[in-house]
């Protein structure tokens, strides 16, 4: 392995460490999910100064540290029971953080800008900016109301993940204790994905079930995207896609962004304290947060960071990581896949706990030799191949 990593863009007395910063630095880099939006609704979290990991993974000088161009900031919203109250106020969350990110970056404009179309990220790399994308996790704000799709990308929503944990008026989650609702893609979720094709908007198919993903590969006119998800093959966890839906992903031209957080990149050992601990408040988390106080969630937050101290666990490190990235690779090809940590919401691994280590994963595909031009397709080159391909067939219907 090591004996490959002079093997490609070789400069005559280049370090190790020299070519890994070289390479990282003239990528194109993105991560394309962050739950970060959620902490900016906080007004005690400043995203414009250094803070430290676990209370936060993501800030605007880290991502400047850690050599990352751009990241899509990602709306989320638990699903909760779908009354017209619900939906509403999660309607009314979605905005609130889109407008926090947004004067988030009005705030700090001389290191991020909110970015809305596929070249944006070249165009603010070239000013020393970062470019902030907008994503919305979860279509529970869409409610049955088609026209808030429109009015979401109005907003710069770039893409939408169809449903969380548990299923919605779109379609089934892959995760749902009650199982599937609609048998995949309902009939109100195909008309979304036909009005997110119109638009130019891109469908995020993590956390979708098995039957709805083949439902939107069939339905979707453009290549899609999993925003943050990993292979099943090696941690079993049934968030994450298998080798079926990866092939079908690659023939679709989209790309898998493998995701940073420990369950879904090794399996792992269900008889600890710890793992039984964190399933409770996991539960927690992704059932009641959205109907929580601004105390309970700080509680549940507390709750989280002491749970880390009291009964520390083993995290799986890059390399674990980058097996994810080796599989995909020796499926499909290199060019249908990329990275999608989940900062925020659960990410952060062994040597890479925040934005600034993610030159570590750089490291880690240079010593298994990749060469620079697969590197800088992980790092972004495949995930804007796919965005641009969305814009041009929307440009294309008008």
């Amino acid at each position: 392995m090591v004996a490959g990593l002079f093997s490609t863009n070789f400069v005559y007395g280049e370090e190790p460490d020299e070519k890994v910063k070289r390479i990282h630095a003239n990528a194109i880099t993105v991560d394309t999910h962050v739950d970060t939006p959620m902490a900016l609704l906080n007004e005690h979290f400043d995203i414009g100064i250094r803070n430290e990991p676990p209370a936060s993974r993501v800030d605007f000088p880290r991502m400047k540290e850690g050599g990352l161009d751009a990241i899509f900031f990602a709306a989320f919203t638990a699903q909760r029971e779908r009354t017209q109250e619900n939906t509403e106020k999660a309607y009314e969350q979605a905005h609130a953080m889109i407008d926090a990110t947004y004067a988030a970056c009005d705030k700090y404009n001389q290191m991020a800008q909110v970015a809305k179309n596929s070249n944006d990220v070249k165009l603010l790399k070239e000013e020393e900016k970062r470019a902030i994308y907008i994503g919305m996790e979860n279509g529970f704000p869409i409610g049955t109301n088609i026209k808030r799709v429109e009015e979401f990308y109005n907003r710069g929503v770039r893409y939408i993940t169809l449903c969380h944990s548990s299923n919605n008026n779109i379609c089934d989650s892959s995760t749902d204790r009650n199982g599937p609702e609609h048998n995949g893609l309902s009939n109100f979720g195909k008309k979304v994905i036909k009005e997110m094709n119109r638009l130019g908007m891109m469908i995020d198919v993590s956390h979708i079930s098995d039957k709805s993903f083949s439902d939107v590969i069939k339905t979707s006119k453009v290549p899609v995207i999993a925003s943050h998800s990993s292979v099943r093959s090696i941690a079993h966890h049934k968030r994450n896609m298998s080798d079926e839906m990866i092939k079908a992903l690659a023939e679709n031209g989209g790309v898998i962004q493998i995701c940073l957080l420990d369950l879904y990149i090794k399996d792992p050992d269900t008889t600890t304290v710890r793992y039984q601990k964190e399933k409770e408040l996991r539960n927690v988390w992704e059932t009641k947060y959205d109907t929580m106080t601004e105390d309970e969630k700080k509680e549940l937050r507390d709750r989280w960071r002491d749970l880390g101290k009291k009964y520390p666990k083993q995290l799986p490190t890059v390399a674990d990581y980058v097996d994810h990235i080796d599989y995909v690779k020796e499926l499909v090809g290199i060019d249908y896949v990329g990275i999608g940590s989940d900062f925020d919401g659960g990410g952060g691994i062994d040597g890479c706990a925040d934005v600034s280590e993610m030159p570590n994963i750089t490291a880690e595909m240079l010593n298994r030799g990749y060469t620079e031009q697969e590197i800088n397709k992980v790092w972004g080159g495949n995930f804007f191949r796919v965005f641009a391909e969305v814009e041009n067939y929307a440009g294309k219907l008008y």
